[in-house]
């Protein structure tokens, strides 16, 4: 396996492993509790994509770097994938709230989308990252006169 896939399969690794720990989380019924919960599981998927950052960048994603990427991606285009990851959450906490209300049943679809989403943004960060590597290398690979990625 190339350096990439590597670094690939670690990222599909570190979603996997945030996707579970966070379907296993909303499984557990919390009536009445599910806002404070989001925020606990919101603090897991940043650690999430903090790590898949240092995967592909061997570096702590920084204050700087996510500036840097606000200003790549436009504040329009960052503030909707924003708004976005919010919505999610807070549909998921209203979502499972009620689904608390079904039992054993409820909690299962309960975790089954949390996990859909954790690893659907995951997913989506780990392509951008990929991509973000994959031009790094190119400029490398031009500079030195080599084959990109």
């Amino acid at each position: 396996m190339d350096f990439l896939g590597k670094k690939r399969l670690e990222a599909a690794l570190a979603i996997a492993a945030g996707a579970i720990s966070s379907g296993g989380a909303c499984a557990t019924p919390t009536p009445g509790g599910e806002v404070p919960k989001q925020v606990v599981l919101t603090a897991s998927d940043i650690a999430m994509y903090t790590s898949i950052w240092k995967i592909y960048f061997q570096e702590d994603l920084s204050t700087k770097n996510v500036l840097e990427m606000l200003a790549e991606l436009g504040l329009v285009t960052a503030a909707a994938v924003g708004t976005a990851y919010a919505v999610s959450k807070v549909s998921t906490a209203i979502l499972c709230e009620i689904i608390d209300w079904l039992g054993p049943v409820g909690w299962g679809v309960a975790a089954a989308i949390a996990t859909s989403i954790t690893g659907l943004f995951g997913a989506s960060w780990a392509v951008y990252c990929d991509y973000l590597y994959c031009q790094k290398q190119s400029l490398v690979a031009k500079d030195a006169k080599i084959a990109p990625c």
